[in-house]
């Protein structure tokens, strides 16, 4: 990346106005550069002239002055310009940026790939919402975040496995089976009613209608006895195969699939994981339930491994999982996506992963808010009617798999969102996805008129791009690779939407002011389509990060 070279720039700048006596010595000064704000003031800026002033006893723009002098030459850079109150200004070469597109050409679908992550086994857990019902909207939000940043750390040189977690076990999935089996028994025409706590949606209906479709009456039992587990489990793997058929529909698939029940099985990491807190003394008995003592390890109370019935709790079985994680399957990384509502467990599995042997900083668990949905000014109930959501399939349905994942994606996880069902089917410039995807679809139309009329961008002489639209485009097409990294260090894949709205902006900018085709111009004709060459790979490399399709019509 350039952002590095430049970095390497105000150091060198640094150590030679040290050594010539310009500046006292001193050391430990991490250099940061930043794009500024206007155009006028450079391509990058670098305020170490205001962090060190003290240190150097001058004045900043002083400091700035002396650290000018000694900034080595550099093909890309133009010039070095000092600024108040203390800022060094750095100015890229337009030739040099406009030779880049014949790189980022070149670099095609690796265009932005690093080696941030190489070595690196990271594993990315996300939805894994209970599979006693279909995947509803907020879930939609956590996939898009998960899917994303998955593609992203893969371009990065991340080793990624992507898992959905099934909770297959536990009093939720027995309630189901309840439930489900007083569907099927309604449909077999008995006077049964779903139990108090029951899931009282038509989805339960539907799964009952299916098995007795298929399988008949073979779970039917006497009146007045329970259902046959093998109905519950039936009807679990007719709710994941939806689950697993919906969120393909939106484009996101999983490197595996994991069962709580294998979790629970017998010698497996459940049973592992308990003698092992129970040998480190991290266990303790009272109130007939069994609790990990995890104010040893600096949690503010002890939480309950397994209740006095003998279930063992949600948290328990979070260990065990992460246990699995971090010691059996050895991640180097580990990233859970969490609705908002779990902000509360956080602390608490950093915690129990510490005292099982896993390392807590290499667990990051990232909360995603609410999300809202709208037609227009006017918000859409997520609750159809009693025990009816509105689901992520509808969602995906009605506007698209593309436009779903854009909208999701376009605001940070940690604020509430709005999702406009209306804008994300209209097809103009207010909608973002289509305006950066009609982008890539004028750009392919422009090359493959180029094409027809037997023009090429072979021999294109870059150098000419010299106009301010051009110049303006190069840059932003730059800054990918900055934006992949900034994606995986903040855990933030909204970055991308965000900028591939300025990139499509700054392209629509170039496509108003500078006519593409010019048969009296030959020369200016290949490198503007060069031009367009690199900027279809970066829009089609920015929107695939992100999961969504790049059109070559509209």
């Amino acid at each position: 990346m350039i952002r590095d070279e430049i970095i390497r720039l105000v150091e060198r700048a640094l150590e030679a106005a040290q050594a010539a006596g310009d500046l006292p010595q001193f050391a430990g000064q991490e250099v940061t550069v930043e794009h500024p704000a206007r155009a006028e003031h450079g391509d990058f800026s670098a305020n170490l002239p205001l962090r060190i002033q003290g240190l150097a006893r001058m004045k900043a723009i002083e400091v700035a002055e002396a650290l000018r002098k000694h900034v080595p030459a550099h093909e890309a850079v133009e010039r070095v310009a000092v600024a108040p109150p203390g800022f060094l200004n750095f100015y890229l070469a337009p030739a040099w940026a406009a030779a880049q597109a014949s790189s980022i050409v070149a670099a095609g679908e690796d265009y932005a790939s690093s080696d941030l992550g190489t070595g690196k086994r990271v594993q990315i857990e996300y939805v894994s919402a209970n599979p006693t019902g279909p995947i509803h909207v907020g879930n939609g939000r956590g996939a898009a975040i998960g899917s994303s940043l998955a593609l992203v750390m893969e371009a990065a040189g991340y080793e990624v496995e992507q898992e959905y977690y099934i909770n297959d076990a536990g009093t939720q999935v027995a309630i189901f089976g309840r439930t489900l089996y007083a569907r099927y028994q309604q449909l077999f025409g008995r006077e049964v009613s779903i139990p108090e706590n029951g899931y009282p949606g038509e989805y339960v209906v539907d799964i009952a209608r299916t098995l007795k479709e298929r399988d008949g009456d073979r779970y039917l039992r006497p009146e007045g006895e329970e259902g046959s587990p093998d109905l519950g489990k039936a009807g679990l793997d007719l709710m994941l195969e939806g689950i697993r058929d919906d969120l393909a529909a939106m484009h996101v698939e999983y490197t595996q699939w994991y069962s709580e029940r294998s979790l629970m099985s017998e010698g497996g990491p459940y049973s592992e994981v308990m003698s092992l807190l129970e040998k480190q003394g991290y266990v303790a008995r009272r109130e007939g339930a069994v609790w990990f003592t995890s104010t040893e390890v600096g949690e503010s109370k002890d939480n309950v491994l397994i209740r006095s019935d003998g279930q063992p709790t949600y948290y328990a079985t979070d260990i065990a999982y992460h246990y699995d994680k971090f010691v059996t399957r050895g991640f180097d990384r580990v990233i859970d996506i969490w609705g908002a509502d779990h902000q509360g467990h956080v602390s608490r599995v950093k915690a129990a992963v510490a005292a099982v042997g896993g390392d807590p900083d290499a667990l990051d668990v990232l909360l995603y808010q609410l999300v809202t949905l709208k037609r227009g000014d006017q918000v859409v109930p997520l609750s159809k009617r009693a025990g009816e959501i509105v689901t992520l399939r509808d969602i995906v349905d009605e506007v698209g798999p593309d436009a779903t994942r854009f909208f999701f994606l376009l605001t940070g996880a940690n604020q509430t969102m709005d999702f406009d069902l209306e804008l994300a089917k209209t097809q103009s410039d207010e909608n973002p996805v289509y305006y950066v995807q009609y982008a890539h679809a004028r750009i392919s139309s422009i090359l493959a008129k180029a094409e027809e009329e037997s023009l090429s961008s072979e021999g294109a002489d870059t150098s000419l791009l010299t106009h301010d639209a051009e110049q303006a485009l190069l840059r932003k097409l730059l800054l990918l690779p900055e934006v992949v990294e900034k994606v995986v260090l903040d855990l933030a894949p909204h970055h991308l939407p965000h900028y591939a709205q300025e990139l499509a902006t700054a392209f629509h900018s170039f496509y108003t002011q500078c006519r593409v085709i010019q048969p009296q111009e030959p020369a200016l004709t290949r490198a503007r389509l060069h031009l367009l060459e690199a900027t279809r790979v970066v829009l089609a490399r920015t929107l695939g990060l992100m999961g969504i399709s790049a059109p070559t019509s509209m």
